[in-house]
């Protein structure tokens, strides 16, 4: 009995040890952008994790690793301007607005070539504030494109479109990480 239970916790540690060493890290990559995300305040914004920017043969992936955030669905966008400041309408106005390469001068879904390229698929973040769920930007191609703009997350949800209120009716910019 005593070598059956060696023996079933020796096969345990290995099949941890085999299962542990198939998690993915985009840190691994070779190429990859690290983005340090801040929430935003008015008394000083606050580190809430990172976000890993991976090139992939579909577009750039997006991977969080965030903590502290309210929980839900909130629009994630890549804005103009490398700059998390805030402005007199507000935190975070300083990143301008979604960045819109191609001048379409529309929101839209993430795959749509008739929005702005920065339109990213809603961020979710669970129960404990924790968002680590990757999303994937198909108009993205290159990393290189990233540099220069910024990386925000929005109160509440996207519906990808203008109506019935612009910017898929997202809410204040709450989090955000300047690109370099």
């Amino acid at each position: 009995m005593k070598r059956l239970i060696t023996s079933m916790l020796g096969i345990g540690l290995i099949t941890n040890i085999a299962f542990s060493a198939d998690i993915y890290n985009p840190k691994d990559e070779k190429t990859h952008l690290v983005i340090p995300m801040e929430a935003l305040s008015q008394e000083g914004n606050k580190n809430v994790g990172e976000v890993i920017a991976v090139e992939t043969k579909y577009g750039i992936a997006f991977y969080p690793n965030l903590k502290g955030i309210a929980s839900g669905l909130h629009g994630f966008h890549i804005h103009e301007n490398p700059d998390c400041g805030a402005t007199e309408k507000g935190l975070g106005m300083k990143a301008g607005g979604h960045w819109d390469k191609y001048k379409t001068n529309a929101h839209s879904y993430p795959w749509s070539d008739k929005g702005h390229i920065g339109d990213l698929p809603a961020l979710y973040v669970d129960e404990k504030g924790v968002a680590n769920n990757p999303v994937l930007s198909p108009k993205i191609k290159s990393l290189a494109e990233l540099k220069n703009h910024s990386l925000m997350i929005h109160v509440g949800g996207d519906n990808h479109h203008d109506t019935p209120a612009v910017l898929g009716g997202g809410g204040a910019r709450m989090v955000c990480g300047v690109i370099k």
